[in-house]
């Protein structure tokens, strides 16, 4: 924490920043966010990094998921209910199969900007500003609407607030209680594989509730078969809007930020010596951080060293996003350096990330057969290392799109632009997220 403070990060060199042409803007908003309530309590982020310490020790496991970047556009009720639906199938597939607690994490609430590879993206002979998410820009191919506006950051607090507000009004107002099980399966999946092999473990799980109410148990009073325990994540991206929503804890004495619980350092911006990770070295919550195949044994240990000084189980989460055709090469190796160097981390599997591809015509997708790959191969090096795989990170939504392919569904190229909605990368839709999710079970069923 030497020399640290929530704005020591604006001396260091910074990737990924969008260019505001009113700087005097930029500041105003940031002093506004600086004036408003926390979205995410320091003691609920304690409550995930308690969580996250069982699965350093295979003792839980993470799910964590969500779109690949939330819009101003596709915000609503039905779409929030239909995401924390697919999020409660694919926990309980994961706990009746693995045995152990799921700790969700939705990548939402606050996952409304992108990195880009390029800072320009050109139409014919015009070339205009890259679009960076909701949080910076618009979609839209014109002047106005690529040129980065300050206001959208105060939009996005306000959307991500009423995000907030619903998802915790589903996970402790009756929603996720297994007394509503049979309705978490939606229309669109009970026809298929997998909503039936969901219908039957339903048909389990309510055969054991029965037994349970019939030797006098109070279900209904029980927190853990009513309620849902569910956290926000998000990369730390745009640091201004980061920092303007940090807070100082009066329990702890602790800089937290309060945007979300949880928050993760992407592959491009992970350089020791740059702003990303001087700014989450010094807050308090449980953070993360993609590992690419660009890692190094060197430089990931000296992230670790520090991002997670004292070496604290919870605090760190590792996520490695090698692709399909890397992983068993370069994964093992850092596991392995890990674990020699008796790092206390979650290693997490992000098999979307490096499995991108373009389809003949054009359109950016990615085959549902190398997601499952890349799980399997992370699970089977973990048991090679005697190490624990203790989670997975997913771009998904509850809406029946198609924009991977393959799955139970079979997913085909001309299947790709029927419904193709994402703001960004392609997502799983809810039927291949649940059917992952029991393939998943059926890894961990392997390691017990």
């Amino acid at each position: 924490m030497q020399n640290w403070t929530s704005d020591s990060w604006r001396t260091f060199p910074i990737r990924q920043q969008p260019a505001y042409a009113n700087a005097a803007q930029l500041r105003e908003v940031e002093a506004a966010l600086a004036t408003l309530p926390a979205l995410a309590s320091a003691n609920e982020a304690r409550q995930l990094k308690r969580q996250l310490a069982l699965a350093v020790e295979g003792k839980a496991f993470l799910l964590q998921g969500g779109d690949c970047a939330e819009s101003f556009a596709e915000f609503s009720e039905n779409n929030l209910r239909d995401f924390m639906r697919v999020m409660l199938q694919m926990t309980v597939a994961l706990m009746y199969g693995a045995g152990v607690p799921v700790v969700k994490v939705g990548r939402i609430a606050g996952q409304f900007s992108k990195p880009r590879s390029d800072e320009l993206e050109k139409q014919g002979a015009r070339a205009l500003p890259s679009y960076r998410g909701d949080m910076v820009n618009s979609m839209e191919f014109g002047e106005a609407a690529r040129s980065p506006d300050p206001d959208r950051l105060l939009k996005v607090y306000y959307q991500s607030a009423a995000t907030l507000n619903f998802l915790r009004s589903l996970a402790k107002g009756g929603f996720a209680s297994l007394r509503q099980i049979s309705r978490w399966n939606m229309d669109f999946v009970a026809a298929s594989p997998q909503g039936k092999r969901f219908r039957m473990l339903v048909d389990r799980i309510n055969e054991c509730l029965s037994f349970m109410e019939a030797c006098g148990l109070p279900l209904d009073d029980m927190e853990q078969l009513s309620e849902a325990s569910f956290f926000t994540s998000h990369e730390a991206l745009l640091l201004g809007y980061e920092s303007s929503l940090t807070r100082m804890d009066e329990s702890d004495g602790k800089p937290y930020v309060a945007s979300a619980h949880m928050l993760w350092i992407g592959d491009r911006t992970r350089s020791p010596d740059e702003a990303h990770v001087e700014f989450l070295r010094g807050v308090a919550n449980p953070i993360g951080m993609k590992v690419g195949p660009s890692t190094t044994k060197d430089a990931l240990l000296k992230l670790c060293d520090i991002l997670n000084p004292g070496n604290e189980p919870g605090r760190l989460t590792l996520i490695a996003r090698m692709g399909v055709a890397n992983v068993e090469n370069l994964l093992p190796p850092l596991v392995r350096a890990v674990k020699e160097a008796g790092k206390a981390v979650v290693w997490s599997c992000d098999p979307m990330h490096g499995n991108t591809i373009k389809s003949p015509s054009g359109i950016k997708t990615r085959r549902f057969t190398d997601i499952l790959s890349e799980v399997r191969s992370f699970f089977a090096i973990h048991k090679q290392e005697g190490t624990h795989g203790g989670g997975v990170h997913f771009e998904m939504t509850g809406q029946d799109v198609t924009e991977c392919l393959g799955g139970a569904q079979a997913i085909s190229e001309m299947h790709l632009a029927d419904r193709y909605h994402t703001h960004c990368d392609p997502r799983l839709n809810a039927s291949q997220s649940l059917e992952l999710a029991f393939l998943i079970a059926e890894e961990l069923k392997k390691k017990k």
